[in-house]
């Protein structure tokens, strides 16, 4: 019996692993059928734990997980006795007993761990307070689409260092390419950079500088409602608007995960404008998610 395999962050694949994802998904985009079944997931169903709100991550995992022959079964918290305090270990060791893999989208990091080390099924991140592998592959698909060799590229990050700023951090130091951060003091990433690659700044002029690719994220993130407002002025001078990308390379291709909060870290013209990839970013969550399901179950 094969021995069951959790991806709870990038750093859970090699180098290798992670390119290999990225080919895989851009055939899956293109129509080009795998090496070996069909429909990989046919007569499985795979969980999807969400106590987080979802557009994107839900909608394309369960697309995904359909196309591939699966049944998806979604479990909101409080439609669970884990929202009225069933301990995690004891539903991981229940819900592997009737599923065959588990998408987990919640806050704290450690509850995702908690349920991988009870589940003996796959267990996948579909977003924590710690990173978002899966929006990262995304984003890194849709850069290599747009032409850019995404192990040499120019990267920048501008506003909170939360959860998207980490699982970029992670590429970074798996694929080498070059990754500057603009982060407020008190507001950087918790994830250690290590290399020479990765540079970390206050200041979003020198972090743009040269960039082939800019990414931000709203500065409130889901559970930090109550900062907005302190964040908001805050984050001011960390918007990514005409005049910051003027400082980027010509033909700098922007990216935004979504939802965005248009006036706030991203403006209209800039998210609408030529250069934004943010609606091929959504819709590639879909095929490396496939990519993903069919090296996790194949």
């Amino acid at each position: 019996m094969r021995k069951k395999r959790d991806f709870l962050t990038l750093t859970d694949f090699t180098a290798g692993e992670l390119l290999g994802v990225l080919g895989r998904a851009g055939e899956i985009k293109k129509g080009i059928p795998g090496r070996g079944p069909a429909r990989p997931l046919g007569g499985r169903c795979i969980g999807m734990l969400f106590e987080k709100p979802s557009t994107r991550t839900r909608v394309s995992f369960e697309v995904g997980i359909t196309q591939l022959g699966g049944t998806p079964l979604f479990l909101g918290l409080n439609q669970m006795q884990l929202g009225r305090g069933e301990l995690l270990k004891d539903t991981a060791r229940v819900l592997s007993r009737y599923l065959d893999g588990l998408v987990v989208r919640t806050f704290g990091h450690d509850r995702l761990e908690e349920l991988a080390k009870w589940s003996s099924i796959p267990v996948i991140n579909g977003l924590t307070d710690l990173c978002h592998p899966c929006q990262v592959l995304a984003d890194l698909l849709t850069l290599q689409d747009a032409g850019l060799d995404i192990t040499k590229m120019n990267a920048a990050w501008i506003g909170d260092g939360n959860n998207m700023a980490n699982s970029w951090i992670s590429a970074a130091g798996l694929l080498g390419f070059r990754l500057a951060l603009a982060c407020p003091q008190g507001y950087e990433p918790s994830v250690h950079a290590d290399g020479h690659n990765v540079l970390l700044t206050r200041d979003p002029f020198e972090a743009v500088r040269d960039a082939d690719a800019v990414s931000t994220d709203v500065w409130a993130s889901m559970g930090q409602e109550e900062e907005a407002e302190e964040r908001k002025g805050v984050f001011r001078g960390y918007q990514v608007n005409r005049q910051l990308i003027a400082a980027a390379r010509d033909g700098v291709r922007i990216l935004h995960c979504l939802p965005a909060h248009r006036g706030e870290e991203i403006t209209d013209d800039v998210l609408e404008s030529e250069n934004s990839l943010v609606w091929d970013q959504a819709e590639n969550r879909l095929h490396v998610q496939k990519a993903v399901l069919e090296l996790l179950f194949m």
